[in-house]
């Protein structure tokens, strides 16, 4: 017996799972689904079968005559939930559980009428990365086991399923439609993804178009109208696009993510639609995960570096192509900043600054932060510049082609990188990376023209002169790197000047709000209350509402912006900002 995720039941000696059929009703009226998983196995097999549940109402198992199949579902541990261990007579290729989802699932979130863009109809989206896949579906909830699945929605006859798949067929029935969706290549469970509401779309390329309500559609679309360039430039990079469409949805406030790779159709957060363009380089991240995560997937949570590293690389090389190295550059250092703040914050597990992490017992969501993204980004870099750019895309381009639908663990990356690039490792000391804390002293740094017109403006009030070609991205730089004994006279200028508090930009407004805030300029304080209440993001909440309950003064503001929004965000986020303010 071999539990090779710790966050899975799942055992090595038992059968994988190769196809799901899916089949469920979605019920806003008591906020279930009421469904059924037909599992096919690998092959015909004998003996206990463990799947992965959370909060799932089992109402029977039956193998593929419709026999009932014995099963024991056992009490939920902490993070992992509930094992359902079914016990299969010889011979037994397929089964089928029948359930109902609990209204806590901690994949979905129900929205009201009143907190979508309409106003008039409910919302529902599903988030199954890390591990929430099996609050939806009873399976092998792990990335090891890649799955191929169809799915049939049923949902309100005047709504519309998405589903990151390919559509079939609708056909309505009474007041209900049903709606089909096929996956045809094998994906990890937390990839399984969908969304119901008042949806509609607009095409912006051959392979691409953008689903969100009406009332924010037309935005959407002018605002991610580059998609299909940004395709094309990645496929020029990495290969040809093996998942036939790259669609995307705009989702609700509540959305805890920038984006979500959902292979043919990322799901995308509201708060890009900055007006300008200045926000799309998360589209650029999403789309590179189509290579790396979705391609080839880190085999648990453990080796999630695997999945980000490479993709932060991927989509600065995208950036790269599109804008230039100045942009790429910028970006790399917003991302050593975040790096930076994140290393403090887990200053007291320096364990989890690894990127090769040790997670039995350890929920990968407290887990997650920028430093499987930025730490594995710089080892890349460094191996990058340790062999020369040509022979590295070379390389990136066999281990894609390698692990293409597979699932691997740091180890078997390192054992290819050896035999790929002989001595590339240790002349980085990829080892500091990999297993110590930390980053590197040797660790690449991003360096431009305009990082050093930046560095001399720190802490000061830049002229009309200075950021009169200034990208969003250096204005986040510039207000990020705000020195915190800064006199509230500069927040004062700064804002009276270039009218900060009022940003449309959410990443500009969020750096502005911290510093402000951080610094005892209180002006903005009644923005920063808004804003809470404006977006489900985590990005934003989490430093927003540590800023806030790090003040002795402006702690019971924290509490007060938890207790009005508190049940509008995603239960990832909640739990979040609950870990924030129990730390106050």
């Amino acid at each position: 017996m071999a539990r090779l995720d710790p966050h899975s039941y799942n055992d090595s000696t038992q059968p994988e799972t190769e196809t799901l059929d899916w089949k469920a009703r979605v019920d806003f009226r008591t906020r279930r689904l009421h469904a059924e998983a037909t599992l096919t196995l690998k092959e015909a097999s004998a003996g206990p079968l463990d799947l992965d549940t959370r909060d799932l109402d089992i109402r029977g198992v039956v193998d593929a005559q419709g026999r009932p199949l014995p099963y024991i579902l056992s009490p939920p541990e902490p993070i992992l939930g509930s094992r359902l261990r079914i016990e299969l007579p010889s011979g037994v290729k397929q089964l089928t559980v029948r359930y109902r989802t609990s209204p806590e699932a901690s994949a979905l979130q129900w929205l009201t009428p009143s907190q979508t863009a309409g106003g008039q109809q409910p919302f529902l989206f599903s988030q199954c990365q890390a591990i929430h896949a099996r609050s939806v579906v009873p399976l092998q909830d792990t990335p090891r086991i890649r799955i191929r699945y169809r799915a049939s929605l049923r949902v309100p006859k005047q709504l519309k399923s998405v589903m990151a798949a390919s559509f079939v067929a609708r056909e309505e029935h009474g007041v209900e439609a049903e709606e089909h969706y096929e996956m045809p290549q094998p994906v990890p469970p937390y990839l399984l993804a969908f969304a119901v509401g008042s949806l509609t779309s607009k095409e912006l390329g051959p392979r691409s178009r953008v689903w969100a309500e009406p009332e924010a559609l037309e935005d959407a679309a002018d605002e991610f109208a580059g998609v299909d360039d940004m395709l094309k430039a990645a496929e020029s990079l990495f290969g040809p696009y093996d998942w036939e469409r790259f669609d995307l949805l705009l989702m609700p406030p509540s959305f805890p993510y920038g984006g979500m790779e959902n292979p043919r159709l990322t799901f995308l957060t509201p708060t890009l639609i900055a007006g300008d363009k200045s926000l799309v380089n998360v589209v650029a991240h999403e789309l590179a995960h189509s290579w790396t995560g979705n391609l080839v997937t880190n085999a648990s949570a453990e080796h999630f570096w695997l999945n980000e590293g490479f993709t932060v690389f991927a989509e600065r090389r995208i950036l790269e192509a599109l804008a230039g190295p100045e942009v790429a550059a910028l970006h790399a250092a917003l991302g050593r900043r975040s790096l930076d703040e994140a290393l403090h914050h887990f200053r007291a597990h320096p364990q989890l600054t690894a990127l090769r992490t040790h997670l039995s017992g350890v929920d990968p969501d407290e887990a997650f932060s920028q430093i499987p993204y930025e730490k594995g980004y710089l080892l890349l870099r460094a191996l990058e510049d340790a062999v020369g750019r040509p022979t590295f895309d070379g390389f990136l381009r066999r281990y894609l082609a390698k692990y293409r639908f597979q699932a691997l663990t740091t180890e078997e990356f390192v054992r290819f990188t050896e035999s790929e690039l002989p001595g590339a490792l240790a002349k980085v000391d990829a080892d500091a990376y990999l297993n110590r804390p930390g980053v590197p002293q040797s660790a690449p740094r991003p360096t431009s023209a305009r990082l050093e017109a930046l560095e001399k403006l720190r802490g000061k009030v830049p002229s009309q002169a200075d950021t009169k070609d200034w990208t969003p991205t250096e204005w986040q730089l510039f207000l990020e790197s705000m020195p915190q004994d800064t006199s509230q006279d500069v927040f004062r200028e700064l804002d009276a000047k270039y009218s900060l508090t009022g940003s449309r930009n959410s990443e500009v407004l969020v750096a502005w709000l911290v510093a402000a805030l951080r610094a005892g300029f209180d002006a903005p304080l009644g923005r920063a209350e808004e804003f809470l209440g404006e977006v489900g993001r985590m990005k934003y909440l989490k430093p927003l509402y540590s800023v806030l309950a790090s003040s002795r003064d402006h702690r019971k503001v924290a509490r007060a912006a938890f207790e009005k929004n508190g049940a509008r965000y995603h239960p990832i986020a909640r739990q979040g900002v609950e870990l924030i303010l129990a730390r106050a």
